[in-house]
């Protein structure tokens, strides 16, 4: 059996998504048939507490808690998922990156080189994040799809938080192949539950829950037509935000991942969401999206924390 399941991973792209929150680590692993249109396969999900006070809002106070719950997470990944053709990503809480889109003539057209847009970028990210440029690690990728095709998307953050992840990570035995933002990660997963859970083209609200705020989306025509975030000057309170992000249209479905308990420091449920958005609320359900294989630890497979880790583990198998 360990030699079939070997030869079966050997031909599926492998990927893990790191969620490092505030009380818990979280990863999700997912496998995926090089043949398009071939769903993925959840192939383990596991969550470890934090020791209180590892974390500090972005910042990795105690790094060796941090790597220790991280081998006691991978320590769930089934063997046969585990070779060097696994990848591993993390994220950076929204709060502590800085994202910006650069447009221009020289965009227009198949997409050019990294080596060419990389002056221009590195320039526009140490304009949006008043840091210099060596004390910045930044991301960026070309566009290919409405609302904003051709641009380019930048995403930085300071240095010292990337270099914190990659350390804890390879103090656990771990080589990180991508950082992302926690928001575009559980963005991207709310996307593919949408897929399963919604019609196509269906309107809905996509929202995450994360220990720096609220982030919100409203997707029309699977484009973001609006999108909001919370706390920020503009809103007194998480529902006028989440008013806001509906405009007064009435939006078919929200799906919701995150913490809820996170929320403005007061109860306010998926009920609460629903009311607020006029609309039914759907939490991220990692089970809605499997094949019906059983894994280790699948009661943690509803929990719609997880959002983030799937999102990353999406982004590990699609490169």
């Amino acid at each position: 059996m360990a030699l079939k399941d070997s030869l079966r991973m050997a031909m599926r792209r492998q990927a893990v998504g790191i969620d490092i929150a505030a009380q818990a680590v979280r990863i999700v692993v997912l496998s995926c048939s090089p043949r398009k249109m071939n769903p993925v396969r959840i192939e383990c999900v596991a969550m470890e507490p934090l020791a209180p006070g590892a974390m500090a809002g972005a910042e990795i106070v105690d790094r060796q808690a941090v790597a220790r719950a991280l081998c006691a997470a991978f320590g769930n990944v089934p063997q046969h998922c585990m070779s060097a053709a696994l990848r591993c990503a993390m994220a950076i809480p929204g709060s502590a990156t800085f994202t910006t889109r650069l447009y221009g003539g020289h965009m227009d057209g198949p997409p050019r080189p990294s080596a060419s847009l990389e002056p221009a970028v590195l320039m526009e990210a140490e304009r949006i994040a008043g840091i210099e440029r060596h004390a910045l690690a930044v991301d960026w990728y070309v566009e290919d799809s409405p609302p904003h095709p051709g641009a380019v998307t930048i995403a930085a953050t300071a240095r010292e938080h990337l270099e914190a992840r990659i350390e804890c990570a390879a103090m656990a035995g771990v080589t990180l192949t991508t950082v992302d933002v926690e928001p575009h990660a559980a963005l991207r997963a709310l996307r593919h539950a949408a897929k399963f859970e919604l019609e196509l083209h269906e309107p809905y609200a996509a929202i995450w829950i994360g220990s720096d705020g609220v982030y919100g989306w409203r997707i029309e025509d699977e484009t973001i037509a609006e999108e909001i975030r919370y706390p920020s000057p503009e809103y007194s309170c998480v529902a006028d935000a989440l008013r806001d992000l509906a405009q007064n249209n009435l939006n078919v479905c929200a799906l919701v991942g995150g913490e809820i308990d996170l929320l403005d420091g007061v109860s306010f449920s998926l009920a609460d969401i629903g009311d607020v958005l006029g609309c039914s609320v759907l939490p991220f359900d990692c089970s809605s999206l499997s094949d019906g294989n059983v894994i280790p630890h699948s009661d943690l497979m509803q929990e719609p924390s997880f959002a983030v880790a799937f999102g990353l583990a999406l982004r590990g198998i699609a490169q």
